[in-house]
């Protein structure tokens, strides 16, 4: 029996390839199995919690969904859709908020992370977010989550507040208690310019990472100003330790060609960086390229992702609207 898939991604514009060897290829990898069920959201009400530009939020929601057909999810075959159009999503949030528990709430590494010394600034919204977030997975009765490790917390605060309503209202299994899906095999991808901070969007260096629309020659030119140590390639993980470049770019490599990482090391072992960097740069060529000039495409034809987000949001709203309506009958509305 298939698996009843749910996975928001922030319209923030300009993914990259950590987001695609992170999350993009196994939403693609869950999507081609046939049995499973995928719902795709846009999660622009979770990108609201800080200030967004109105035209630039609506360009990059339709980046987003160019960035997963372009990547390999096919629409007709799979839900995408936008967090706002589906108002049940805003209505469960309230509903939840009242059953989550500061306490649950307060324990949220991320927030302390986001929204750094000065809290008291910071939105409610960007507090109460993993609320928001549990509601997007319990209101399609989602049997699994695709999540990276600055997730998993979350996700646990969603199976929480599914079992607390299902005991508070004595329902048993009326809200389901969600499975996280870890990625097998997957080595986290780092800045080009710094192997030990993660690749961002917010890093002010555009070299520091692969963005999803570059073209070859920003490809090979940013591969080949990568940051590496002065050393050969490394022969052993071991090696590996106190050379956060190395094993980035490694990585990197072991992800796109679907190599152990051991056998990455053994391939390239005590050549010089500027040889590898070849082979690397071609390798990030031929599977960014083609995504990069089919999101342009996409992107060309504004109707059709229009389309898209219009026909997966009223499939989305129908099984929403209906559990929230079952929501209302169990709490007295």
């Amino acid at each position: 029996m298939g698996k009843k898939i749910f996975s928001g991604v922030q319209p923030t514009g300009n993914l990259h390839l950590g987001n695609y060897l992170g999350a993009i290829t196994n939403f693609v990898e869950l999507s081609n199995d046939n049995t499973n069920d995928c719902f795709f959201c846009v999660v622009d009400l979770h990108a609201i919690t800080v200030n967004q530009d109105p035209k630039e939020l609506r360009n990059n929601i339709r980046e987003t969904v160019a960035t997963f057909i372009a990547s390999g999810i096919d629409p007709k075959k799979n839900t995408i859709f936008n967090q706002s159009r589906v108002s049940a999503h805003s209505e469960a949030a309230w509903i939840l908020s009242c059953v989550a528990r500061m306490g649950w709430l307060n324990r949220m590494t991320q927030f302390k992370e986001k929204a750094g010394k000065d809290k008291e600034k910071a939105s409610i919204g960007l507090y109460s977010y993993p609320v928001l977030m549990a509601a997007d997975i319990l209101l399609y009765d989602t049997s699994h989550v695709p999540v990276g490790d600055d997730q998993k917390q979350h996700l646990e605060l969603c199976r929480n507040i599914a079992q607390k309503f299902n005991s508070d209202f004595k329902k048993d299994d009326f809200l389901k208690i969600p499975e996280p899906l870890i990625q097998k095999d997957f080595s986290r991808i780092m800045s080009l310019k710094d192997g030990l901070k993660k690749m961002s969007k917010s890093e002010l260096s555009d070299s520091s990472r692969i963005n999803l629309t570059d073209t070859e020659d920003l490809i090979i030119n940013k591969v080949k100003k990568a940051k590496t140590d002065p050393l050969p390639m490394p022969s052993t993980i071991d090696e590996l330790e106190n050379r956060p470049e190395a094993k980035n770019l490694l990585g990197i490599y072991s992800c796109l060609t679907n190599t152990k990482l051991e056998n990455s090391i053994k391939n390239f072992s005590k050549k010089n960086f500027s040889d590898f960097k070849e082979i690397l740069s071609q390798v990030l060529v031929d599977k960014i390229v083609p995504i990069s000039q089919e999101i342009k495409k996409l992107l060309n034809d504004q109707n059709y992702l229009d389309k898209i987000l219009l026909d997966g949001s009223e499939k989305a709203n129908k099984i929403a609207s209906e559990k929230v309506k079952k929501i209302h009958e169990i709490i007295g509305f």
